[in-house]
């Protein structure tokens, strides 16, 4: 991770969650992508929509009092996922981070097509992103019977109300779009 690069001191990366990490360099390569330079978003009305989890990236850090990191706070808040996005490239939209389980990354889509359409805001940026770094969580969700027997989702699968789907599988991973209104 390129601290400096995203105007962030060495400390308070050390204390930066992985998930704002990764949500930092995915937002900017989707921008990138899409031809939108971080000069010409300053000041826009951009909305930043995010689909954000508690960080395991917390829990390890705090494990230790002696050792908490100095901007813990910050470093791992999930409502930061989006804020520092929002912060960084100087955006002037609504920023937001929704935590509604497996559903998180489709409710952001979701708020910023919303968002786009009452016009709140001229372009929005979604991500989503989990990291999964302790066996603590997957540990109490196995004893809570919350995992499919073949470690798989089938969210959206016909089947999914047979008696063939029985839990959800875990995953990892970061993704960014950038929506605009088709007539632009």
């Amino acid at each position: 991770f390129d601290a400096a690069f995203f105007n962030i001191t060495v400390q308070e990366a050390r204390s930066l969650d992985s998930q704002q990490r990764l949500l930092l360099e995915c937002s900017y390569e989707a921008l990138e992508n899409s031809g939108i330079t971080k000069q010409y978003l300053k000041g826009r009305d951009v909305g930043v929509f995010i689909g954000g989890s508690p960080a395991d990236y917390e829990v390890n850090n705090l494990r230790d009092v002696a050792t908490i990191p100095m901007h813990q706070t910050t470093g791992c808040a999930t409502s930061l996922q989006s804020n520092r996005i929002s912060y960084y490239f100087d955006l002037t939209g609504p920023s937001m981070t929704v935590d509604t389980a497996c559903s998180s990354s489709l409710t952001a889509l979701h708020l910023a097509c919303q968002s786009l359409r009452s016009k709140e805001c001229s372009t929005a940026l979604v991500g989503g992103s989990h990291v999964n770094l302790l066996p603590d969580t997957f540990a109490s969700m196995s004893l809570s019977r919350l995992f499919s027997d073949s470690g798989k989702s089938y969210p959206f699968d016909r089947q999914s109300k047979s008696q063939t789907v029985n839990g959800y599988g875990r995953g990892e991973g970061v993704g960014c779009i950038v929506l605009k209104p088709l007539q632009e």
